[in-house]
């Protein structure tokens, strides 16, 4: 993963400092200075060496564009990424399962149209449209809700809730379009087991109607969910960037578009071979929790 992102990212036309070729106030040997000093006239598997082996030793490397190291510039923004974005996912998380498993249990009923219905549009709105309405509503129109992200001064209780006050909008966004998709997943999941003959025999067992479901239904109807939640649960670390962008969120995912921008490579390459580390480390997860929910599928 690595060595494609290295690869690709050096490939792409500009480099940091592009620009300094422009700018007639810094002299050509200054130019040329700078260029040796951070190597970005050797060749491309050197490059790679000394970034990898930097990266070994915990060194980041040095944003261009901020003038500061890019862990520190990544801790910077990831309190936020992680307050904003990992409030959407578990906003997500509790109005999926429920909803799922009850629309599964009373298949074809009102409720599960209902839901369908509003998961089917849910997932089909894209963020940036419903973002834009949410601002247009409930800032523009009612003005209860802020619609750009700031960092608020203070402490204490009113400090909280103000930042409770401008994370709504952004938070029900995400979490919505998530809802909408896990949903579906939930819903589904649930009804390929709800039917195997072993529900049945639990029933004809006696079991209550609530400890069939959560015990013996709702536990092997999590194992696709799981592969689902460890897919999306990266992205608490990547940012959601289209809303990031429309509420100015200082995120990751803003800072990973305006490094694109800019061309500070160091910065974009920390973010995305982070992230897709994240997506191998999850899917580890993933695995190691489908032994225990069905232990037939444990190692033997």
């Amino acid at each position: 993963m690595s060595v494609v992102l290295f690869v690709v990212l050096a490939l792409a036309p500009g480099d940091p400092f592009s620009e300094l070729a422009t700018n007639p106030n810094v002299p050509p040997e200054v130019q040329a200075a700078l260029r040796a000093k951070f190597g970005l006239d050797d060749p491309i598997y050197l490059r790679y060496l000394h970034w990898i082996v930097a990266m070994a030793h915990g060194d980041w490397g040095f944003s261009f564009v901020s003038r500061v190291d890019v862990d520190t510039l990544i801790l910077q923004r990831l309190p936020t990424t992680l307050y904003v974005v990992g409030s959407s996912q578990l906003l997500a998380l509790l109005i999926a399962i429920p909803v799922g498993v009850y629309a599964a249990t009373r298949p074809y009923s009102l409720f599960d149209q209902l839901a369908n219905t509003f998961a089917f549009i849910g997932f089909s709105l894209p963020t940036f449209l419903t973002g834009i309405l949410f601002i247009l509503v409930f800032s523009v129109k009612l003005d209860w809700l802020p619609f750009v992200y700031t960092s608020v001064p203070g402490s204490g209780i009113p400090w909280v809730l103000e930042m409770i006050r401008q994370a709504i909008m952004p938070v029900m966004v995400l979490g919505l379009f998530q809802a909408a998709s896990m949903t579906r997943f939930v819903r589904s999941a649930m009804l390929d087991v709800i039917r195997l003959d072993y529900v049945t025999t639990a029933r004809a067992k006696g079991l209550g109607q609530a400890k069939v479901i959560v015990k013996h239904v709702m536990r092997n109807a999590m194992i696709p969910v799981v592969t689902l939640i460890a897919l999306q649960m990266p992205a608490v670390f990547g940012g959601a960037i289209v809303t990031e962008q429309i509420f100015r969120i200082p995120g990751i995912g803003s800072l990973l578009i305006s490094s694109i921008l800019a061309n500070d490579t160091p910065v974009v390459m920390a973010v995305t071979f982070v992230f897709a580390c994240l997506v191998v480390l999850f899917n580890l997860i993933a695995d190691v929790l489908y032994g225990w929910l069905d232990p037939r599928i444990s190692f033997r």
